[in-house]
């Protein structure tokens, strides 16, 4: 199958109250005009075959476009807000023969793949309607169907008798239909409507006229066919997404110690025995090994931690990469470029960036680790910190195996300290210390008998 799917992003979102486009707003991570993108390529990797999309802009073009400049889709601009029919007009010259036109909204986000191949596949002769169950239909374009089940008309809420309204199913607008109708009845709408606009909605009226069956699919979620016009639509949406990315971790597995706060803004993968605790943030691709466990208040950001692994309260991990058995945190923050060996500790306030630590080594308290190679079995002191910038260049710190750090050092790199080394409490070193060798750099201690604090002056 042929397929031109065709996004309608031309909307300004007044309610929003913001500069931003509306289909630039985020949900999960991921502009929503980005979500409605990756459902439709996503066809192209089942059976449904050949995939091109059409996006048609409008507000906020430019961004827009750049926003979505390597995405390989096309885009046509809607210069004036007619409505759907005329803004689906707007991209018949990018049907392609023989197409099947799908037409989506870059406003509604959670739509999913598998709801548009069932849409596809109910259009092979005819248009095909996405509609949904509704509790409360109110202000929604009713569907009437005929005894045989076939779309007979939309009717929209004003022009609804009592009968018609009470039927709960509704128009979500998202429609597929063969490309060569498509192309000779969006030309023929009429804006003879208070509106003064050309609706897509009236080339099923079109259809039945002309004895062109139309065909109804139920979407299972209201969720899946709903937009946004608001910011309180956008939480709700953003809400239902974290309620289907906890569900399914938790069908996988995992343990969420409450599910309903939780945020997944990428990718998660997890092993066997995963733990998490309340207001968690995962964002971009991130793994977790067998038996990890992630306390409460931490974002983790494109990490992978290996089995075994702790992290306590309030960590931040991004762009790191952590081995077996370690411990991170409280209140930890490992930057990009960080690697922990397996059994490493990164303790309560300590920041580390572009830093290996080796194998059962440790980084207790209150340090700062930046530009370092740490070795195995290291035991780096309270308020220890690499000193790795002079201001214009960055200079590396490495530590061999076993040494001991004091607490409150300085360590002005480049400098090297050698496997076994020791270096006193409060020291700064500026040159390199030998393998075993003990290192004091700080000033000697006088005490003073008889000293007299000052007073204050009257």
């Amino acid at each position: 199958m042929t397929i031109d799917v065709v996004i309608l992003a031309a909307g300004k979102g007044t309610r929003m109250r913001s500069d931003l486009p509306k289909v630039l707003h985020p949900i999960g991570g991921v502009p929503m005009l980005g979500r409605v993108i990756g459902a439709a390529k996503a066809l192209s990797e089942g059976v449904m075959g050949d995939v091109e999309i059409t996006v048609v802009i409008g507000h906020g073009a430019e961004l827009v476009r750049e926003r979505f400049a390597d995405s390989g889709v096309k885009f046509v601009e809607q210069t004036e807000q007619l409505g759907t029919g005329h803004a689906v007009a707007q991209a018949i010259p990018n049907f392609r023969a023989g197409a099947t036109v799908l037409v989506l909204y870059g406003d509604v986000p959670l739509v999913k793949t598998a709801t548009l191949q069932t849409l596809l596949e109910a259009s092979s002769s005819g248009p095909a309607l996405l509609s949904v169950m509704m509790d409360d239909p109110s202000g929604y374009g009713r569907i009437v169907r005929d005894a045989a089940g076939q779309v007979q008309a939309i009717v929209e809420q004003k022009d609804a008798d009592a009968e018609t309204l009470k039927i709960n199913e509704i128009n979500t607008g998202i429609l597929a239909a063969p490309g060569d109708l498509l192309a000779q009845w969006l030309p023929e709408l009429s804006n003879n409507n208070a509106q003064g606009e050309y609706y897509l909605t009236d080339v099923i009226a079109r259809s039945v006229c002309e004895k062109v069956a139309v065909t109804g699919v139920i979407a299972d979620d209201p969720f899946e066919v709903a937009g946004v016009n608001s910011r309180a639509q956008q939480a709700e949406l953003e809400r239902a997404l974290q309620r289907d990315h906890a569900n399914a971790l938790m069908a996988a597995g995992v343990t969420l110690l409450d599910p309903a706060r939780i945020d997944l803004r990428g990718t998660l993968n997890c092993g066997a025995d995963v733990t998490i605790d309340i207001n968690c943030i995962f964002e971009g691709d991130v793994a977790l090994g067998d038996g990890v466990s992630i306390g409460p208040n931490c974002l983790l950001k494109n990490c992978r931690l290996a089995a075994g692994t702790v992290v306590e309260a309030n960590s931040i991990i991004e762009d790191a990469s952590v081995g077996e058995a370690c411990t991170i945190g409280p209140f930890a923050r490992l930057r990009p470029g960080t690697e922990l060996a397996n059994g490493a500790k990164v303790g309560n306030f300590v920041e580390t960036k572009k830093a290996k630590i080796g194998r059962g080594s440790k980084v207790n308290h209150l340090s700062y680790i930046g530009d370092a190679e740490v070795g195995e079995d290291v035991n780096i002191g309270a308020g220890t910190i690499t000193c790795n910038y002079d201001g214009v260049n960055k200079s590396k710190t490495v530590i061999g195996d076993r040494a001991f750090i004091g607490s409150n050092s300085a360590l002005v790199a480049p400098v090297e300290i050698g496997a076994g080394a020791t270096v006193g409490a409060g020291s700064t070193i500026t040159r390199e210390v030998s393998t075993d060798e003990l290192a004091v750099a700080r000033g000697k201690q006088r005490n003073i008998s008889g000293w007299q604090r000052p007073t204050k002056k009257s």
